[in-house]
């Protein structure tokens, strides 16, 4: 009897506790969580950057690479482009004064 009590005082129960597991899968979750967030941060940039090269490498026809931009408050004026223009790709400018320049 004695050597029973000797084996637990070295060696103590070790039950299953289902809030261990539950914590094992909330870190488990929380590691692999953090590290698709990383991932992604860091990729982003990284995968942009070579889609924007690859389509300027391969110049894409019919690929609109219409940009913004401000003007200032005083002009005002209308871009058109049409399909149905002798020149698909040409632009119309009409200015509020009604003077058009471009392919109109």
């Amino acid at each position: 009897m004695s050597l029973d009590r000797d084996w637990d005082s070295i060696r103590p129960e070790r039950g299953f506790r289902v809030a261990d597991a539950g914590m094992g899968v909330l870190r488990l979750t929380l590691l692999f969580g953090s590290a698709a967030v990383a991932l992604a941060l860091i990729a982003t940039p990284f995968l942009d950057s070579q889609a924007r090269s690859q389509t300027a490498r391969d110049g894409f026809p019919g690929l609109d690479m219409t940009a913004t931009g401000s003007i200032s408050h005083r002009s005002t004026y209308t871009v058109r482009r049409s399909v149905l223009q002798a020149d698909p790709g040409g632009v119309c400018i009409i200015r509020s004064d009604g003077k058009s320049s471009g392919d109109c």
